[in-house]
């Protein structure tokens, strides 16, 4: 038998023998109690967050929809200044996955969490006949602790705060839309998804001068400066010229109509920052491979409010507003 049956997800044995013959392996799990019980640390706050992945194919260039699960969480995480520490995972797999599959995802998640030291302590296998899924989705949950003095929000905003991206962006949601349409590039685009928390830890321990962070996932870069733009009452002002898109990205946008500011990435983030320390702590986070591109896209002012201004190559502006849907459907 080399593929998930119905019989997998009916709590027999033969449920019994995937949890413990694939799940408790690549995670380590010493208990297969109904909850985990975890050491805990005093100080500090609780930050908690959940999510699920749907990506499609859940194999893409440069990732696969585990890496993406354990990214995805630690780096909401990380977003609000968290050291993230656990982290459980929800599996809804379809009938016909086959085993060699499921192994790759395990460890793509087990090498992941291993290296930022994030544990996967608890989770749950369910199973669903053929056609009623896409293969493998999977749920998570992420905990973490956010240290004393650190507060990020968007009401931290002010006037003359600069914009700074950690890299190019629009990587992720091509290089998804590439592998599920069958278009190459050369030299080929792969996803970006990566951990932010240790460039977020290096950002922090440089200044805490930072007003607020978010990873621009789906919706992209622009909707993420409106939310920014809607929660400090301000305009967000960003300048075409210092906007990084790699020429597959912009190219393969101009090719489908697609505009990468709306494009999802899953291995950058978007930070607001105190002017006086900008250059300083873009100069730092690119020391680190995760922010090695980093740039100031921008400047936050009074006028108009609630709005995000794109300053282009013209000399013109051009007023960037959230889509009602989504351009890229299933990009995580």
């Amino acid at each position: 038998m080399d593929r998930i049956q119905l019989s997998h997800g009916g709590g027999g044995r033969l449920m019994h023998c995937l949890i413990n013959d694939f799940f408790v392996p690549a995670f380590e799990m010493s208990s297969l109690n109904d909850a985990a019980v975890v050491a805990w640390q005093a100080s500090g706050r609780i930050a908690l967050t959940t999510d699920s992945y749907v990506v499609s194919p859940y194999f893409f260039p440069g990732g696969d929809i585990g890496l993406l699960a354990v990214c995805g969480t630690v780096n909401d995480l990380a977003m609000v200044g968290a050291k993230p520490l656990y982290m459980t995972a929800g599996f809804i797999l379809e009938e016909g996955l086959p085993f060699e599959e499921l192994e790759r995802v395990l460890a793509s998640m087990q090498r992941v969490s291993e290296d930022i030291g994030v544990r996967i302590v608890a989770g749950d296998t369910k199973v669903v006949e053929k056609g009623k899924g896409d293969g493998i989705y999977i749920n998570t949950t992420g905990v973490g602790i956010i240290p004393g003095g650190i507060s990020l929000s968007p009401q931290q905003i002010q006037p003359g705060d600069k914009v700074i991206i950690s890299g190019s962006i629009g990587n992720h949601g091509i290089a998804v839309m590439a592998e599920r349409s069958g278009i190459s590039f050369d030299p080929p685009l792969v996803s970006d998804v990566c951990p932010l928390n240790g460039l977020v830890d290096h950002m922090l321990g440089t200044t805490k001068d930072i007003r607020v962070m978010r990873d621009p996932t789906r919706g992209g870069v622009a909707t993420t400066l409106n939310e920014f733009a809607i929660g400090s009452g301000y305009c967000m002002t960003v300048y075409e010229e210092t906007v990084k898109v790699r020429s597959a990205v912009q190219g393969a946008c101009d090719l489908l109509g697609l505009d990468p500011l709306y494009v999802a990435n899953e291995g950058v983030l978007i930070a607001v920052v105190a002017p006086a320390v900008a250059e300083d702590l873009v100069a730092e986070m690119r020391k680190t491979t995760a922010g090695a591109d980093a740039f100031i896209a921008g400047e936050v002012t009074n006028s108009p409010p609630h709005t995000v201004l794109y300053k282009t190559l013209m000399g013109g502006n051009r007023i960037i507003d959230m889509l009602s849907g989504e351009q890229l459907p299933r990009i995580c």
